[in-house]
């Protein structure tokens, strides 16, 4: 699937190199096909990191897909440079007239707070309530996927013991459903976090339905309102070494921190970690972009109000 980006965006000449078809603007405009609209909300420290992740995880679909980076504007970020943010990214307010097929909201560094005490926040509102008319099926990551529960269920997050860190073992629910069609049984994948949101409290909501979980670290994938909201607890996009960068940081700034559990060859961090998740997180992508975006939006109805609840 060709991914068009800006043509001087940095993660572009490394997918290249992966041999992944990246278009720039001006091939683009000569392609006279329906282009998927994705949004990325990339509330990510290193922002450059979340973009190649994504940008491959979204890679493996025959679609060509145009992609909008998205910042908030009620916070300054630490992390990445003011010249990258203003060249590749547009804030929500710059977005807002806008109709997504697809928005992607990321995990961010601040599950330890209480939403409300999230300085973007009430930004952060403002998106969960546009996306009910503005587009046609939201993806929320891991704290993402945690705000997201929380602002349309009222479903609240819970400090856990230790943080949930490593590679764990899922179980596919409810095979039926089109967003895990091409799974195992069991599968692989990345978590990161420090909190949950219960099983227990998901299942007492109608409208959402469990389609993943682990007995070591609960819920990993929940769908709602028929794809319009799915909820990814965990980080299928993270690439080989993510948990690896995670855990020597850490470890370096004295914090308390253990092994990541199912990661590195016989538990020793010299070794070069296993990627045990890759294949059944394109297929989340792949199954998201094709059964909830692409086929749920009608080619007439793109860009215009129409498209919501079709």
């Amino acid at each position: 699937m060709p991914i068009k980006t800006q043509s001087d965006l940095p993660a572009k000449e490394i997918l290249e190199k992966e041999n992944i078809f990246v278009m720039d603007e001006s091939r683009a405009t000569h392609q006279d096909i329906r282009v998927i609209e994705i949004g990325i909300l990339n509330l990510m420290p290193l922002k450059e990191d979340t973009e190649l992740q994504l940008l491959r995880s979204l890679s493996n679909t025959p679609l060509q897909i145009n992609v909008t980076f998205i910042t908030v504007s009620s916070h300054e970020s630490k992390n990445t440079s003011m010249s990258h943010l203003n060249k590749f990214y547009e804030t929500f307010d710059g977005v807002k007239n806008r109709y997504f097929d697809g928005l992607i909201i990321t995990g961010a560094p601040v599950e330890q707070m209480e939403f409300e005490e999230v300085d973007y926040w009430k930004e952060m509102c403002d998106i969960f309530e546009w996306t009910k008319t503005h587009v046609t099926s939201t993806m929320h990551l891991c704290w993402g996927a945690q705000a997201g529960l929380y602002y349309h269920y009222g479903l609240k997050k819970h400090l856990l013991d230790k943080k949930v860190f490593g590679v764990f073992e899922h179980h596919v629910m409810n095979r039926k459903v089109p967003l895990v069609r091409g799974f195992d049984d069991y599968f692989m994948a990345p978590h990161s976090r420090h909190t949950e949101v219960r099983a227990e409290d998901i299942r007492k909501i109608p409208d959402l339905t469990i389609l993943a979980e682990s007995d070591e670290a609960g819920v990993f994938l929940a769908i709602a309102d028929e794809g319009r909201r799915i909820f990814v607890m965990g980080h299928p996009e993270y690439d080989r070494v993510t948990l690896d960068k995670e855990y020597k940081r850490d470890k370096e700034k004295g914090l308390p921190i253990d092994l990541p559990v199912n990661y590195y060859p016989d538990d020793d961090d010299t070794k070069k970690p296993r990627l045990e998740w890759r294949s059944h997180g394109n297929i989340l992508y792949s199954n998201w972009l094709n059964y909830y975006v692409y086929q749920t939006t009608p080619y007439e109805f793109i860009d215009t109000a129409e498209i919501v609840g079709k």
